[in-house]
């Protein structure tokens, strides 16, 4: 049976984001700001929540319809085919959000989707209240421009959650944003990559997932695991191809630098959590005294440094751009990847980027600026 998903994601990794849904073998890729809808089968959405990288996380969708009453929402919730996802006795709370819409109170709406899907629910298994003893499903609603859209989520946590950062320095970079910097920085098992703000290591260890292939979600379970329309052997299949396909015997190496040290020593736990101590290094270093030399000739810096929003005073950040300039400008075969809030980045590290990409970091707006010519 194919079933319609939807994958959100970080602003301005919507491409990498479909081009991952379609290797998993997604079907109907549509991307629209934000996220990615496909469709597919149970071993689609097995795969997608232990293989995707770039996705917060994966929803299967239960309905799609216009609605700017409350009597429009309520007579819509009772068409769906609710009981070919939710059980007799599963639980089904509700939480979303409305955009530019005519209903614009989420707990109006909350209270509507629930009443209504009660009633569905009831008549399909043909009793009066439904007891919601069992596993809990977590229902998601959007409201865009009065398109009501109410979904399942499949994964739970949301797919930033790998289960190797279990702590982190003051300001670390997500996860899924990670790894779609590692994908524009076009990561490969030969590389070698170089963190000098490495902090918990994030930047790192998605790097070397990437470079061996490893599925992001290989080690942790899924909300959907526990729904009965996903059967277990799908789960079960997905897994066993994401062990098969990872590369055991590759070449890449990872160093990570920071001036303290207790980030180094965080970065070199965390990679142990993920298994991936044989890859990655680190040390306590100064900035100042980073060189190329150190690298191989062809090493790929990428990077998120401190800047004036996060860590720093903006005017300690552009101090720290400057000394940058004089270190980590690319030479050779070298390539650089540096993602900052600062729109006068290029400026003070002194050269104009090939190219730059606009990517958001939570509600920041940032930029990738890419030297790899």
């Amino acid at each position: 049976m194919g079933h319609k998903f939807i994958a959100p994601c970080h602003f301005g990794l919507e491409k990498t984001l479909s081009f991952e849904v379609r290797k998993i073998g997604g079907e109907d890729i549509a991307v629209s700001d934000g996220r990615v809808m496909f469709s597919g089968g149970a071993e689609v959405c097995a795969r997608a929540n232990i293989g995707l990288s770039t996705a917060e996380r994966v929803c299967a969708v239960l309905g799609q319809f216009r609605a700017r009453t409350f009597d429009e929402l309520f007579e819509g919730i009772l068409r769906l085919p609710l009981s070919e996802y939710i059980g007799r006795y599963d639980a089904f709370p509700n939480t979303g959000h409305s955009i530019n819409s005519v209903l614009k109170s989420v707990p109006a709406c909350q209270k509507i989707v629930k009443k209504a899907m009660a009633i569905n629910l009831g008549r399909a298994y043909g009793v009066n209240v439904m007891e919601e003893s069992g596993t809990e499903c977590k229902v998601r609603f959007s409201l865009m421009k009065d398109e009501f859209t109410l979904m399942l989520d499949t994964s739970g946590a949301g797919l930033h959650k790998r289960g190797y950062r279990r702590e982190s320095n003051a300001a670390p970079i997500k996860e899924t944003l990670a790894a779609g910097i590692i994908d524009v920085a076009r990561v490969r098992e030969r590389d070698t990559v170089c963190d000098p703000f490495c902090g918990s290591g994030t930047l790192l260890i998605e790097a070397a997932l990437k470079a061996l292939n490893i599925a992001p979600g290989l080690k942790r379970h899924f909300a959907g695991e526990r729904y009965g329309f996903l059967p277990e052997q799908a789960w079960r299949s997905a897994r066993e191809e994401a062990l098969g396909a990872i590369r055991s015997n590759s070449d890449f190496r990872a160093v990570g630098y920071d001036v303290d040290g207790e980030c180094a020593a965080l970065t070199l736990a965390n990679a142990k959590k993920a298994g991936l101590e044989k890859y990655i290094r680190a040390e306590k270093r100064d900035i100042r005294d980073f060189s190329y030399g150190d690298l191989s000739e062809a090493a790929k810096i990428i990077t998120n440094p401190p800047y004036g929003e996060r860590m720093l005073e903006l005017s300690q950040a552009r101090e720290l751009y400057e000394i940058m300039g004089g270190r980590l400008l690319p030479r050779g075969a070298n390539q650089l990847y540096i993602i900052t809030p600062d729109e006068e980045f290029e400026n003070i590290f002194g050269l104009k980027s090939d190219k730059n990409r606009k990517l958001y970091n939570g509600m920041m707006m940032c930029r990738l600026y890419q030297y790899f010519k």
